[in-house]
């Protein structure tokens, strides 16, 4: 395996802290395992000249797969099935009640290779029915890594992934071929997905009644996530929701955030 030299290490833990927010200092190991192959597959010997190469050229597929090698992409339909419970049981007849544009504002936030913010239309679908018509309930699903954005717009899952789907949903919302799963037209159209950088200023063009950012606060720092918790608060409607992951937790000292239950949070 190759070894990575410090002054290399620091300079690019900075470099990807400084740009994507992701807290590297203490995962030397982690980086020397995942970026080994690929610096070989690119025609270097060391991390030296790669590090030279990548913080010089810049290049985005670069570093769309250097974010990818570094962090976790792994999620699945109905993830941490709590939040989903309280979405459909709480949030929507909330929103429903208060709500007299008709105009939902969803945000998933590191939404990965989809299977959040298309769970969230199967809800939203289910809990309006026949009512969908008069809602406007797209959701806005936005990550920083392109290559988990094309596959999200593809739609195409294994069985695994849908493991946790009701039966009657499966034919109702997915296409089935041999043993894949394409998420039907209706339920694509109702998914905006966007490229986007979690530490760049949020300004989106109305505020959001609902952000999920689930699993993605785990890569920050204490000062990071602090200042990302802020901004969802800005971009939040008064009366709006977060809902981060379990294993997530955010500075009550540093938040105006009302506590709701384990991993979410409404502002006042």
């Amino acid at each position: 395996m190759l070894e990575i030299k410090q002054e290399d290490f620091v300079r690019l833990t900075r470099f990807v802290q400084d740009n994507y927010g992701i807290n590297l200092t203490h995962k030397k190991n982690l980086i020397e395992g995942r970026l080994g192959k690929t610096i070989i597959d690119m025609g270097f010997s060391n991390f030296t000249q790669y590090v030279d190469y990548l913080l010089k050229m810049k290049k985005p597929d670069d570093l769309d797969h250097l974010i990818n090698r570094l962090t976790t992409n792994h999620t699945y339909f109905m993830r941490e099935h709590s939040h989903f419970d309280f979405f459909q049981s709480v949030i929507l007849p909330d929103l429903e009640n208060r709500v007299k544009s008709r105009v939902i504002g969803i945000w998933s936030a590191g939404c990965s290779s989809g299977e959040e913010p298309y769970t969230l239309s199967i809800l939203l679908k289910e809990y309006f029915g026949q009512k969908t018509p008069a809602w406007d309930t797209r959701v806005l699903a936005t990550d920083i890594s392109k290559r988990v954005l094309t596959k999200a717009m593809q739609g195409t899952y294994d069985e695994e992934s849908l493991k946790k789907i009701p039966e009657p949903w499966k034919k109702r919302y997915f296409t089935k071929s041999e043993n894949e799963y394409t998420v039907t037209k209706a339920l694509k159209d109702n998914v905006i997905f966007r490229e986007f950088n979690l530490m760049d200023p949020i300004q989106f063009k109305i505020p959001f009644d609902i952000i999920f950012c689930r699993n993605v606060m785990i890569y920050f720092d204490q000062p990071t996530k602090d200042a990302l918790v802020q901004r969802f608060y800005n971009a939040l409607k008064p009366g709006g929701y977060l809902l981060i992951g379990h294993s997530e937790t955010i500075n009550k000292e540093n938040s105006r955030f009302q506590y709701i239950m384990p991993a979410t949070y409404k502002k006042q």
